[in-house]
Order: C-alpha cells, then sequence, then structure tokens
C-alpha cells in the first residue's frame, strides 16, 4: 500500500513488544526505565502518588505546547497534518550493554493491602539526569485528542452487523439496546480512564489492559486479563478469517453466481496466508494516518450498502446461511419479530443473537490503555471517547435502520455479503478484505506477544523477544497461531453466531464486566485513604497506613456507597448478560450443525 511507511520485519530491528504508536528511534530502555535491578515493593499509593505529580507535569506541558502552537485555524490544522508536531526535543541516551526490561517493573507476591510489584531501583544513573528522562517520557506521548478520536473510532466503529441485529430485535429494542450499550460502553471507558490518570506515572508507566489490575488486585488477575486477552484476539482473527474467506469466495464466484467459486476452505486458507506473510511484520508507523483513511473506508462501505439496497436482499446468501426461504414479503417490526421471521432463531434465543452483535458493535476498550499512554495530555482523553462514542452511536442506529427497512428479516451479517448485485458487492467485499487484514496482522501480532510473554517466556523459558532466538522464534509461531485461527475458523463457519459468542464471552468482558470490577477495586482502596493521617514519603519509599483489611475496605466502600453498589450492580448485570449472550450463540450453533446449515472443513460455502 503506498500510504504506509516502510515496516520492520520480525528478526530486524528492536523489541517486538514495543508498541506501535511509539517513537522508532527509541530503544525499550529509552523510556526512562534505565536502572539496575533490585527489588522493592510498590504499594497502590506510591502509584498514585507519582501519577498525582506526572498530571501536573503533563498539565504544565500541555499548556507550553498551547501557547507555543498559538491559535487554532483551519489552515493551521491542515498545516499541521504536514508539518512535525510541536515537542519537546528528544534527549539521546547513551547505550547500556545489557539491556533490562521495558517496563522496569517485576512481580511479587502481596495481599489487597500490601505493596502491588516490585520496582527496580536505580544505582546508577549512566550520566542520564531525572529531568532528561522525563522530557523522553514526554516525548513518546505526542498524541493529540484529535488523533486518538480517529483511532478510538477505528478501533470500536464495524457497523455492517447492525442491520442483522435489528432484524432480530425490531426497531424499538433495537434502539433501546444500542442506546444502553453505547452509552454504558462511554462509562467504562470513563473508568478507564480515571483509573489510568489515578495510577499512571512517568515512574511507573501503564501499557496495557492487564496492568490496571496488577495494581488494584495483584499480578494473579494480571495474569487472568491477559490470557483471556490472548484468547479474544485469536478468536477475532478467526472470525475475521471466516468473514474474509465468505468475501473471497463470493468474488470468485463471478457475477452469475452459479459456480461454486473457489472451494471455501481453500477462501480461508487464502486469507491465512496473507495474514501469517504479512504477520512477519513488526510494527507499522504512524498509525493515525491509517486510522483516519480506516475510518472513511468504513463510511464509504456504510455508502456503498446503503446505495445497493434498491436492489434488494441476497436471498441466496440468506437461505445459505441461516436456511430462510427466499419469496416472502419483506416485513420490519417494531418489536420482537414472530416465530420464522428471525434468522438468528426464535424469540429469546433470536434477540439474544441480535444483543450479542450490538456487544460486538462496542467492543474496543482492550486498547484504551495503550493509547492513553500515548497521549501529550491523557486529561482530553474524554472528549475523544465522547465524540467517538457519539458518531459511532448514529452511525449504528442510522445504517442500522436505513438496511432493515429495506431488507427486513433478509437482512445479513455482515451488510456488504448481502448485497444483491455483483459489481457493488464485490468493491464492498474488497474494501472490506483490505480494512480486514489490516486489523487482523495488528491483532494476531498483539495477541501473539500477550501469548509468548505469559506463556512461553514465564513459564516455558523461551528466549526474550529482545534476543535474536527471541525473534527467530516469533517468526516461527507466526504462522502456528494463523493455523489456530484458521481451524478454528473452518471448524464453526457460522458468522453471525461465532461473532455473537466472541461478543459475549470477551468483548462483553473487557468493555463492561472488566472496567465495572476495576472501579470497584480502585475507588474503594482510593477512597479509604485517610488523607489527613497518612502519607507518602518518597525518601524512604513508604506509606504510613492507619489500619488493614476489613475496616479499611469498609471505610472507602462507605465514602461513596451508591456509586460503589452501581459498580457492584454492574458488573453482576454484565457477568449475566455474558452468561445468557454465552447460551444464545452455543444454542444457535448447536442447532445449525443438527440442520445442516453449517458444515465443518466443506468446501461448500456457508453463504
Amino acid at each position: 500500500m503506498t500510504g504506509i511507511p516502510p515496516a520492520n520485519l520480525a528478526l530486524d530491528g528492536g523489541d517486538p513488544r514495543k508498541p506501535s504508536l511509539q517513537a522508532e528511534n527509541m530503544t525499550a530502555d529509552a523510556v526512562g526505565r534505565i536502572e539496575q535491578i533490585k527489588d522493592r515493593v510498590v504499594s497502590f499509593e506510591e502509584y498514585m502518588y507519582y501519577a498525582t505529580i506526572t498530571r501536573a507535569e503533563e498539565e504544565e506541558a500541555n499548556a507550553r505546547f498551547i501557547a507555543a502552537r498559538g491559535p487554532r485555524t483551519i489552515k493551521s490544522i491542515i498545516k499541521g497534518r504536514f508539518v512535525g508536531d510541536l515537542t519537546e526535543p528528544v534527549v539521546s541516551l547513551p547505550q547500556i550493554a545489557e539491556p533490562v526490561s521495558a517496563n522496569g517493573i517485576e512481580e511479587k507476591g502481596h495481599d489487597n493491602n500490601a505493596p502491588q510489584a516490585t520496582e527496580t531501583t536505580s544505582t546508577s544513573n549512566y550520566g542520564v539526569s531525572e529531568a532528561q528522562r522525563h522530557t523522553t517520557d514526554r516525548a513518546l506521548r505526542t498524541a493529540s485528542w484529535g488523533t486518538i478520536f480517529y483511532l478510538i473510532t477505528t478501533d470500536i466503529l464495524g457497523p455492517v452487523g447492525a442491520p442483522w441485529s435489528f432484524a432480530q430485535l425490531g426497531y424499538g429494542p433495537g434502539v433501546a439496546l444500542y442506546t444502553v450499550f453505547g452509552a454504558m460502553s462511554y462509562y467504562s471507558g470513563w473508568i478507564l480512564w480515571k483509573v489510568f490518570c489515578g495510577l499512571d506515572s512517568n515512574k511507573y508507566p501503564i501499557r496495557g489492559y492487564g496492568d490496571f489490575f496488577f495494581r488494584i488486585f495483584g499480578a494473579t488477575t494480571r495474569h487472568f486479563v491477559n490470557v483471556a486477552q490472548a484468547l479474544q484476539l485469536l478468536l477475532t482473527v478467526s472470525v475475521l478469517v471466516l468473514s474474509n474467506g465468505q468475501s473471497i469466495s463470493q468474488i470468485s464466484r463471478g457475477s452469475s453466481g452459479d459456480s461454486m467459486g473457489i472451494c471455501f476452505v481453500a477462501c480461508m486458507l487464502i486469507f491465512m496466508a496473507a495474514g501469517f506473510i504479512l504477520g512477519q511484520i513488526r510494527t507499522l508507523q504512524r498509525l493515525g494516518w491509517l486510522a483516519n483513511v480506516s475510518v472513511w473506508l468504513t463510511i464509504a462501505l456504510v455508502l456503498m450498502c446503503m446505495a445497493s439496497v434498491r436492489f434488494g436482499p441476497n436471498y441466496a446468501a440468506v437461505e445459505a446461511s441461516f436456511g430462510l426461504p427466499p419469496g416472502m414479503p419483506i416485513q420490519t417490526f417494531a418489536g420482537t419479530p414472530p416465530p420464522g421471521l428471525a434468522t438468528g432463531g426464535e424469540g429469546f434465543i433470536g434477540s439474544l443473537n441480535g444483543l450479542n452483535v450490538a456487544v460486538y458493535a462496542y467492543g474496543g476498550a482492550l486498547l484504551f490503555a495503550a493509547l492513553l499512554a500515548e497521549m501529550r495530555h491523557p486529561m482530553d482523553f474524554w472528549k475523544s471517547l465522547l465524540v467517538a462514542e457519539t458518531f459511532i452511536y448514529f452511525v449504528y442506529i442510522f445504517f442500522g435502520i436505513f438496511v432493515y427497512s429495506y431488507q427486513g428479516q433478509y437482512a445479513y451479517n455482515p451488510s456488504m455479503q448481502g448485497i444483491a448485485v455483483y459489481g457493488i458487492q464485490t468493491a464492498g467485499n474488497i474494501l472490506s478484505l483490505v480494512s480486514n487484514l489490516i486489523a487482523a496482522v495488528l491483532y494476531s501480532n498483539i495477541g501473539l506477544k500477550v501469548v509468548y510473554v505469559e506463556v512461553f517466556h514465564e513459564l516455558l523459558k523461551f528466549p526474550d523477544l529482545t534476543t535474536r532466538m527471541g525473534k527467530i522464534w516469533w517468526a516461527a509461531l507466526i504462522p502456528v497461531y494463523w493455523a489456530v485461527a484458521f481451524i478454528i475458523a473452518a471448524a464453526v463457519p457460522q458468522f453471525s453466531y461465532i461473532v455473537g459468542l466472541v461478543g459475549a464471552l470477551f468483548i462483553l468482558s473487557f468493555t463492561y464486566t472488566f472496567p465495572a470490577w476495576l472501579a470497584v477495586g480502585y475507588w474503594i482502596k482510593k477512597d479509604a485513604i485517610v488523607e489527613a493521617e497518612e502519607r507518602f514519603d518518597p525518601s524512604t519509599n513508604t506509606y504510613s497506613y492507619v489500619d488493614q483489611g476489613w475496616k479499611r475496605w469498609r471505610r472507602g466502600f462507605m465514602k461513596k456507597p451508591f456509586f460503589n453498589s452501581f459498580n457492584i450492580f454492574y458488573f453482576l448485570g454484565a457477568l449475566v448478560t455474558c452468561a445468557l449472550g454465552c447460551y444464545s450463540s452455543i444454542e444457535s450453533l448447536r442447532q445449525a450443525f443438527n440442520s445442516n446449515i453449517a458444515t465443518s472443513l466443506s468446501c461448500t460455502p456457508p453463504l
């Protein structure tokens, strides 16, 4: 692709675990973690102490940035797209013979009130002052809230399932559920933002979703969250293999649609092969530009689907996937469709499957920690989140209602594969293939890195990814990762129900359940602090507690009893929704296999 800068292969350059938004000329050691390892525990209160200092520094730095930038005009905004950011100069840090952990933090067992991590303390500064380190850290945090808006929108926006969701729910329940889940996804993002600002600092940066849980609940919860994250990303790649295999199959059949085209398993193998070749790419720079383009490609796809509805639905695809025969008049409903007029199942099961797709549509909180870590002024994240969620909500509602109004019970998921005209259908499939391949490569990279660090490196003692042998193992494991994703996709070739299962089991958890759990722990521990009597002493790195245990937790809960009770209720409600969503998806998959609508490892396409 012409707009993408040169990428680094897995065996080239530095650490492939480095977040892709970081400046390429920065080594992992230059993130301010140049220290000799020496165990010392870090408490929740110490994280908060240094986070307060960092937020104050960012406020001052942002004020200087705004003053240097001058007033914002249309001309300056356009010019800013082609001129480098106004950032503080980056300090050139001396090279260290033996690199240390990029995080500078190791795990250590603890209870809820005990210290939370093992910190690395410095015995030598290697000629680098603390001010220079802070300048280097700030140089890596350059993203504006506008750039983060595009990244959030790219991460979350996926409207192609909305019409099918409305076809299972009807107008009223569809609008209600998309509204409720949209509002609660914003609330979950708000929770992650507040926790990030309360615990992230230049000294102890938060780089991933699991870091939130490590600092509040300890190492065990971080391992649990990281494993769940790796499974979600693997299944997301499987979903993309399946949906893009369907796209390739549709393209291969030609305009007549009479032939079967390329064997469906071969179609998925083609996408898998492209994935594990491109999966050797380590990083892509300037994701802000790619995100910008991706948003408008998605909007173009939406407009293409809307323009095609006047030609009618793709009856053949709906019949092949769901067994709904053509020839019935197109019908829409204000409430839940009657039996036989919802392709996702009858009654409660069909509504739950529609709900699962709505849940999947708002998934994206998994990457919020990484996005916040790249912001020049993280306190502005709420603006990015609010604008992105509002834009995404209106796209879902308008597009879902519009296409459902024309296609009724024959709405298909994904909607571009429900286009009846071959030329428009092919253009939509090609747009989807390009954007989905990039997304799949990024998801596979992140997912495999989590698996490698959590399982291969820590448990099986594989070499670190910074070493040459680690990079060789990385290059060898990428095809294995994609092969596993392919096997899952080929074994369960029913797109809507697989999307629902992934949405209910993982995306709902990361977007709703886990943030609620995080909120309960964070605010209870934060509000348990007695500011008049307790304080952190940076000279001795100790915190003076007035009490421990149940009494402390009770005091923290009772400071905001209604707020904490709401978060507990939110957590339990999300767990129930997760269980119901898993039940409906598994039951629908069972019925699809029993009726021979879905066939594992078959050449016959499921659409």
